[in-house]
């Protein structure tokens, strides 16, 4: 009897040490790994529409909340910040740059409505379009099929890219292989 009794803790205390042992090595592995797509980066973009209040040296956003915000243009480090210039009622993303107790500055503006559009260059061709989608030749080794504005930077696709230049027509993109220039299709 006093064997049986010593067999069932025996037994026991191994199926308690397994338990544990296996529970040790799960949560090592959660611990240890990293899960690429749960890392999520936060947008300090602020998006909205160009208000009538907006001057030459100074942007009325109609957030897409329904705030109003009022930005300053101006200064040295102001010099280009904008790209696709400022027509109201135009979609734009802004850049917040550090604010003083008189104003708040806008350190980016892309005029999204700007940004919209067909482009190509010598060797690609796409159409970004409204929702975040984009349109390009599917016989492309590499096809945008979407877009974003993400702290400044559009994201095409897994591309990520600097704005260097945007006007009427034309936009150049720059990221750490170079400096891309297209120009706009006008569809007739």
């Amino acid at each position: 009897m006093k064997k049986l009794r010593w067999a069932v803790y025996a037994l026991v205390a191994i199926f308690v040490a397994t338990g544990c042992d296996d529970k040790k090595t799960q949560a090592g592995t959660d611990a240890d790994s990293l899960d690429v797509d749960s890392i999520i980066i936060a947008d300090s973009t602020i998006y909205g529409r160009c208000g009538d209040g907006t001057a030459m040296n100074t942007l009325e956003l109609i957030t897409d909340k329904g705030d109003t915000v009022m930005y300053t243009l101006q200064g040295e480090e102001m010099e280009g910040a904008v790209y696709g210039g400022l027509l109201i009622g135009d979609k734009l993303a802004v850049i917040e740059g550090k604010s003083s107790e008189d104003a708040r500055f806008a350190e980016k503006v892309i005029n999204l409505t700007s940004l919209l559009g067909k482009w190509t260059s010598i060797d690609k061709t796409f159409e970004i379009c409204e929702g975040g989608v984009v349109v390009s030749n599917v016989k492309e080794p590499k096809p945008y099929i979407d877009w974003k504005i993400l702290n400044g930077k559009l994201l095409l696709s897994s591309d990520t890219f600097d704005i260097y230049s945007l006007g009427a027509d034309s936009l150049y993109l720059e990221n750490d292989k170079g400096i891309y220039a297209y120009r706009r299709i006008v569809v007739k």
